[in-house]
């Protein structure tokens, strides 16, 4: 299972769209799915979209337990998730901030609906179909927007809110200081 190599934005196949994947429970799509998981952990991610590490194919995995960079959300259960659909159910949506792998140390507003219905396939071929709310809505949203070649960047509606951790954080860090 290798470390593999995360894309960074400017790297121009993060814009194409992903192909579906044909073949269930196969050794290529195993080994993958093993990488990407390595992969995530080693960044700490909250997930993590093939295209992200160079794979041109529409699978994504996320999970949250306990994670440095997200150390205050709800838990979000591991999954693999393949040729993915989404299904907005309601209109309300939130603004919240965001980050990525391929955009490392900053952030951004992003605007997300607040409730979904995800639904795709795992590495075996089995049916997912869930409904979620809030932070795991929004993850599977951000990852999901991977496959369609958007990076969380080209969301943002007030530039503002969009820079590095550090200086944007920087009041907050030092109230905790004091």
């Amino acid at each position: 299972m290798p470390l593999r190599q995360v894309l960074r934005m400017g790297v121009p196949s993060l814009l194409e769209v992903s192909s579906a994947v044909t073949e269930f429970d196969v050794d290529a799509l195993h080994q993958l799915i093993a990488d990407m998981f390595e992969t995530m952990a080693a960044y700490s991610g909250a997930g993590l979209a093939a295209p992200q590490i160079g794979v041109n194919q529409r699978v994504v995995i996320f999970g949250v337990e306990k994670n440095s960079r997200y150390p205050d959300v709800e838990e979000v259960p591991t999954t693999v998730l393949i040729n993915p659909e989404i299904e907005f159910l309601t209109d309300e949506a939130e603004l919240g901030w965001e980050g990525c792998l391929s955009v490392p140390g900053m952030r951004g507003a992003v605007e997300r609906c607040m409730h979904i219905r995800y639904s795709g396939y795992d590495e075996y071929g089995h049916k997912i179909d869930r409904q979620v709310k809030g932070f795991h809505a929004r993850v599977v949203q951000h990852e999901v927007d991977h496959l369609d070649g958007i990076l969380y960047p080209m969301r943002i509606d007030d530039m503002s809110l969009f820079g590095f951790e550090k200086e944007l954080f920087a009041e907050s860090e030092q109230d905790q200081e004091s």
